[in-house]
């Protein structure tokens, strides 16, 4: 992987980690389109920058994040992210080994801007303004539907995002408590990839993700600059989110998705 490569997957992780078109099968298209070999470090290094995207997360909201008497928000968090720690350790080899169908992926981004075309519809009279009103059993059942996106291609915001519709969340509060949410799910994945989880297992060559990044200096570099693009892109996407998902609502995201899943799938078909 080139410097270049690294920055230009860094950009696609940033911009559409947090919006619901799924960054998974954006990086997988670009990581193809790249010509980037398939390797057990780039799919760490696909992982790894989600740190720099989260950071993102905790910088714009960090009076939330860092407003210690409000237990409550911590307690909803932890009780919202179990699901997908439990279920994501339990079907991690399942997850890895879609990671390389790409119609699978972009079959799944096409169905995902369907059900985006009627979100809109089905959820109109939202009763929860602000995560404050989030109850517990809320957010747990909002920490399920963000399991859907151990399909990849599903996005993990959209899954959340609708889950929390579906509780009487407004848009806003569904996209801040999905903001929310992924902090502690994206920083257990990453430090499970990074520091747990063993990549190229059964070869001569299985590392820990750490001993990967460690590797070689080249390696190092990717890892920090990686990180450092996700993080500065991901600050301008979610606010810019937030705003066009307030006023515009969910079908222009489902169109995207339909456009390029579609497209996605003629590309992997005829490649």
């Amino acid at each position: 992987m080139t410097t270049l490569q690294a920055i230009i997957l860094a950009i696609i992780e940033g911009l559409t980690e947090f919006l619901p078109i799924s960054s998974t099968a954006h990086m997988g298209f670009f990581g193809s389109l790249l010509g980037m070999e398939e390797s057990e470090f780039l799919k760490m290094f696909q992982v790894s920058i989600q740190l720099g995207a989260i950071l993102a997360i905790v910088v714009l909201y960090w009076k939330r994040f860092f407003d210690f008497s409000n237990f409550n928000f911590y307690l909803k968090l932890v009780f919202a992210v179990i699901p997908a720690l439990v279920l994501g350790y339990l079907f991690d080899d399942k997850i890895e080994a879609v990671l390389g169908n790409q119609i699978a992926i972009s079959t799944v981004l096409v169905l995902g801007g369907v059900v985006l075309l009627f979100v809109d519809k089905w959820f109109q009279n939202p009763t929860i303004q602000d995560e404050k009103e989030i109850t517990i059993k809320k957010a747990v059942i909002i920490g399920f539907w963000q399991c859907l996106a151990m399909m990849p291609g599903t996005s993990r915001s959209a899954a959340s995002i609708i889950g929390g519709m579906t509780q009487g969340l407004s848009r806003k509060a569904a996209a801040e408590f999905s903001f929310f949410l992924a902090v502690p799910t994206m920083l257990a994945v990453t430090v499970y990839s990074v520091f747990v989880k063993t990549w190229g297992k059964g070869t001569l060559t299985e590392m820990k993700g750490y001993e990967m990044i460690l590797q070689d200096q080249n390696h190092i570099n990717l890892f920090l600059i990686g990180n450092v693009v996700a993080f500065v892109v991901a600050l301008l996407a979610v606010k810019t989110f937030i705003n066009v998902l307030t006023k515009y609502g969910f079908k222009f995201w489902g169109w995207y998705r339909i456009i390029i899943g579609t497209a996605l799938l003629i590309y992997f078909y005829t490649k």
